[in-house]
């Protein structure tokens, strides 16, 4: 495994930081989840629901092979254990608030200082600067709506609309692992950590990097569009005669313009005078989409897919959930893994975006239960039995 020997103490909850550690443990480190007493909240997601599912795919997606430990570091006993996990440690990831963790002597100056080499990586909101730096924030306030992305994908004069769980997280998960393994690698060379922060704002403005540098150039930018009035036909969305969608983005001179209308059954549009130059698509883009409505509306899709196939234009199909499970390139491209049921089987589960063939984690241990592995990783610090039945009395770990 490519991060074997890397030790994580993962003391994060929901989903951004279990989602960090959750990659590193895929490629080989060895992670510790250290909960408060209760447990991460996304343990308990699917409460509230009228049916008990029986299980938490959410919650063991992004806590797969890890070691759970619980830790209450409201007494002295709890802080002093994480503080001796962090000294042993290569890397401290949290997305605790900032505050709480000075106040309990677990920031990162403190931890830093009693083992220069840890890498510890904060995960906040909004930053560890500015005015406005310690309010809380999730995917759907900070990523989502203060850093323009929801604003930019609704189409003008739509209102607002919620994101799916996670999205703006596991963005985040993402550019927090880049950020530790890029202070890591410093560490090889000078043999001292460092501090690391990402933020769900930051991540949903680089996210939206492209249309946002056009606006701190510009001043201005355009707004989406609905499907029927786009800004260019030929990069649109479009409906089979039995019902599915696939959508298609030009490439190259002229977007495969003529190709495209030869797809579509519709060549006559090629020679239309309304249509004849790139801008003049453009200018009637409503109309040319309503021609290729109905060019498409009539084929049914296996044989639009044939027609694009042959031309080699770039499209795909826009699949439900249930047809991307299913789809055996998704398989193929290394999407998914299968993780330990703890009963002598395995469930499919998605993998991390990235493979090292060779050496991919294609089967996991599942997610621990709520202080599954306390005794155990106490006694690696060097506690005694008796010293972790006395932390169990007093409530110092669980």
């Amino acid at each position: 495994m490519l991060l074997q020997g890397l030790k994580v103490v993962d003391f994060t909850a929901y989903i951004a930081g279990p989602g960090a550690a959750c990659i590193l443990g895929d490629w080989g480190a060895d992670v510790i989840k250290v909960e408060r007493p209760g447990g991460d909240s996304m343990r308990h997601i699917f409460a509230d629901l009228k049916t008990d599912l029986g299980a938490n795919p959410t919650f063991d997606l992004d806590n797969r092979g890890k070691r759970g430990v619980v830790l209450d570091i409201s007494k002295p006993e709890g802080r002093e254990a994480l503080a001796k996990l962090a000294e042993q440690a290569d890397v401290f990831l949290t997305n605790v608030r900032p505050a709480s963790l000075r106040r309990a002597g677990l920031d990162d100056e403190t931890l830093r200082a009693a083992n220069p080499r840890l890498v510890y990586a904060v995960i906040t909101g909004y930053g560890l600067e500015g005015p406005e730096a310690h309010k809380p924030g999730f995917d759907v306030t900070a990523f989502w709506a203060r850093a323009g992305v929801a604003n930019m994908t609704a189409p003008k004069g739509m209102d607002p609309f919620l994101l799916r769980s996670g999205v703006g997280d596991h963005t985040t998960s993402l550019a927090t692992v880049s950020a530790i393994l890029a202070a890591l690698y410093e560490r090889e060379r000078t043999g001292v950590g460092r501090l690391v922060q990402t933020s769900l704002l930051a991540t949903g403005i680089y996210v939206m990097s492209s249309d946002l540098a056009v606006q701190l150039r510009f001043g201005r930018l355009a707004s989406a569009r609905t499907r029927d009035n786009p800004i260019n036909a030929l990069a649109n969305f479009y409906k089979s005669a039995d019902g599915r969608w696939f959508v298609h983005n030009p490439r190259g001179p002229g977007g495969g313009w003529e190709a495209f209308c030869e797809a579509a059954g519709r060549p006559d549009l090629i020679a239309d005078e309304r249509f004849a130059t790139g801008k003049a698509r453009r200018e009637n883009a409503k109309a040319l989409t309503e021609a290729f409505d109905e060019g498409f509306g009539a084929l049914p899709f296996d044989e639009i897919a044939r027609r694009l196939d042959a031309a080699d234009l770039v499209w795909a199909p826009v699949q439900t959930p249930a047809e991307v499970a299913a789809d055996p390139q998704a398989a193929a491209a290394g999407a998914f893994l299968e993780i330990e049921d703890g009963q002598g089987g395995t469930y499919r589960s998605v993998a991390a975006p990235a493979r090292f063939p060779g050496a991919d984690a294609e089967r996991r241990p599942p997610a621990p239960a709520l202080g599954q592995h306390t005794r155990e990783v106490l006694a690696e610090l060097g506690y005694g039995e008796a010293q972790i039945e006395a932390m169990l009395q007093a409530g110092a770990a669980a």
